[in-house]
């Protein structure tokens, strides 16, 4: 028998607390709930970065080592690609930014509230 300052041996019953006990960070973290829910931002995270990324270090070589390219004035008028490629950054952050909200309200924001409704309600 455990004395009273030592932790009991494993499991929800021996958990100091009783089986009532919240979950810690490092527990849920262990959970295949998590693992899972970690591998669905990861796989959308990742490539929308390296996406983004790219296209930011495209407008950055073209204005670097095509400046006749970007100083082209498209119609006569005082608009340049090299104008539209910038205001393109802004587009593109804000349609990435859409992209992602859309997909965390219907894939990972449901599987997260899950997740930590069972934590939670498992301390109940």
């Amino acid at each position: 028998m455990p004395r009273p300052h030592e932790e009991p041996a494993s499991g929800d019953a021996a958990r100091p607390g009783g089986p009532s006990r919240p979950a810690t960070a490092e527990e849920v973290q262990q959970t295949p709930e998590f693992a899972a829910l970690r591998r669905s931002f990861r796989r959308f995270i990742f490539p929308m970065t390296a996406l983004f990324l790219s296209w930011y270090a495209l407008y950055v070589l073209l204005a670097a080592f095509a400046p006749g390219f970007m100083s082209q004035r498209l119609g006569g008028s005082t608009i340049t690609v090299g104008l539209l490629f910038g205001l393109g950054q802004f587009v593109s952050t804000f349609a990435i930014t859409m992209i992602y909200r859309s997909w965390a309200d219907k894939k990972f924001d449901p599987e997260a509230e899950r997740l930590r409704e069972r934590i939670e309600g498992a301390a109940v």
